[in-house]
């Protein structure tokens, strides 16, 4: 039997500790509540400076558990402290620059993997990382460059050459131009198929279904030129009106589209940034009477840009997110980052913007 390791990739797992001593900054926080923890990092905050080259607001911010009692007193002193509401904490949300950066997932051959994607799927291979130290490698592959599209990241952990992919992940969606051609394609390549080319159930889009070498589902979209191929990642919930809500509060996500299907007794949200047709987008499935899944181990996570980890670990906490991962800079490459768990428990993390672009270059 072979050890599950848990995964590795630039979005890394969640540190222990953080620097002994507390970075000075600015901007207005609340008090120290009794358990000697940071209410809040107020979003009326004036901390952080506009980037000229990006455009986006870097936040100084420098957050940790546990505080002295120096520490303490220092904070009841900040001058203009407000508590975080509800309202406050959306309107911030809302006008956040975010983005689906990339999708995690584990495979058991890597190569194997990069082969199918590249030859079947029209994918291109952005990067790839080797750290034998920990002993994993990463792939970043999709359709076009990191800073502009929404990518896949995969992880290979050595020696594991099996994950359980579980009930709860549904399937990623690629939107392409002939559906029906790419399945013989897939087909000739030894790929297999799942659902053979036709319209959807109900509807007159054509879709077909296949899976990869690891067993992950991909749906095939017929649909004309997009700038993001790389379209859907479908997750299954087991309230679809608390996660549309979570989603939209602590995410900032829009509700694109609903359509219930009680013939086949499920329905389906659209969630995103924008529109289906130039955007990828979250497909929450909540199938009648179903509350909980098996999420297996294979399935890790999507990264989304924020110009704030602080500001959006809070906003997460205030609608009823678990924060996994305190926000703040990972350690050797300085990207901020903070994870966290959504009611139904998939995990997401949300990566600083102008961070990420630093390290793409």
């Amino acid at each position: 039997m072979v050890r599950i390791l848990p995964m590795a990739s630039t979005i890394r797992p969640s540190i222990s500790s953080f620097a002994a001593t507390t970075k000075r900054f600015t901007g207005s926080i609340s008090v120290v509540n009794s358990s000697s923890r940071f209410n809040s990092l107020q979003f009326n905050s004036t901390a952080g400076s506009e980037s000229q080259h990006f455009g986006l607001k870097a936040s100084k911010l420098f957050r940790r558990d546990g505080c002295s009692k120096s520490a303490r007193t220092i904070v009841n002193m900040a001058q203009g402290s407000t508590a975080t509401t509800p309202e406050n904490a959306l309107e911030w949300v809302k006008s956040d620059k975010r983005r689906m950066l990339h999708v995690v997932y584990r495979v058991g051959d890597l190569d194997r993997t990069i082969k199918f994607y590249t030859e079947c799927l029209g994918m291109k291979l952005l990067r790839k990382r080797d750290i034998p130290e920990e002993r994993y490698t990463n792939a970043f592959l999709g359709y076009g460059p990191e800073d502009s599209h929404f990518v896949i990241e995969l992880t290979y952990n050595y020696g594991v050459d099996k994950y359980d992919i579980g009930t709860a992940f549904g399937h990623f969606g690629i939107a392409v131009d002939d559906v029906a051609k790419t399945v013989d394609l897939i087909k000739a390549k030894g790929g297999t198929v799942t659902r053979e080319p036709g319209p959807v159930k109900g509807g007159k889009s054509v879709i077909a279904f296949i899976e990869d070498p690891d067993g992950y589902k991909f749906e095939l979209i017929e649909r004309g030129p997009t700038p993001e191929p790389l379209c859907q990642v479908m997750l299954r919930v087991g309230d679809l009106d608390r996660s549309i809500a979570f989603h939209e509060k602590a995410y900032g996500m829009e509700l694109l589209r609903r359509r219930d299907n009680p013939e086949y007794k499920y329905t389906i949200a659209m969630m995103g940034y924008g529109p289906e047709d130039k955007n990828a987008v979250l497909e929450l499935t909540y199938n009648y009477g179903v509350t909980e899944y098996d999420k297996g181990n294979a399935y890790a996570q999507i990264a989304i840009g924020t110009d704030d980890v602080y500001k959006t670990a809070e906003a997460v906490r205030l609608f009823g997110g678990k924060i996994t991962r305190e926000p703040g800079p990972l350690p050797g490459i300085s990207t901020k980052i903070t994870a966290c768990l959504d009611p139904d428990g998939w995990k997401t993390v949300f990566v600083d913007n102008i961070d990420f672009i630093k390290e793409l270059e």
